[in-house]
């Protein structure tokens, strides 16, 4: 893939988890599918917490698809900590039954995003000649 259709791509992948974080988290942990994207014992304050901070970072990273490449710090943020955040996600699951069913919903969800975007990301002199 050259360069440019790869930031076209990174582009198009960015306004779309933006705006996943920003209105689609929400919906899927309280109506479409809690089990897979709620902690048991429902936490409001939790909730609310993570709500907030994956809204503020959908937000930037539709402000970052204007210009991917001058935000490339915010992008490899999303992909390391949607990384981690999965890790920590799963290492609960496994060990909570009641919780299984976030090994079918929101981890396979980070990881799939951290995948794509770290795909997508020009690295090194590709990134730095664009």
């Amino acid at each position: 893939m050259n360069s440019a259709a790869q930031v076209r791509y990174l582009r198009f992948a960015l306004i779309l988890v933006g705006l996943i974080f920003v209105v689609g988290v929400y919906p899927m942990m309280m109506s479409f599918w809690p089990s897979g994207w709620r902690w048991q014992p429902n936490q409001p304050e939790y909730e609310q917490m993570i709500l907030g901070v994956y809204a503020t970072l959908g937000v930037f990273l539709l402000i970052a698809s204007r210009n991917p490449l001058k935000h490339r710090s915010l992008i490899w943020f999303t992909v390391w900590s949607s990384l981690v955040h999965a890790g920590i996600m799963a290492w609960q699951a496994i060990h909570n039954p009641m919780e299984h069913g976030h090994l079918m919903g929101d981890i396979p969800a980070l990881v799939f995003v951290a995948f794509i975007l770290g795909i997508l990301t020009p690295r090194g002199k590709a990134a730095e000649g664009l």
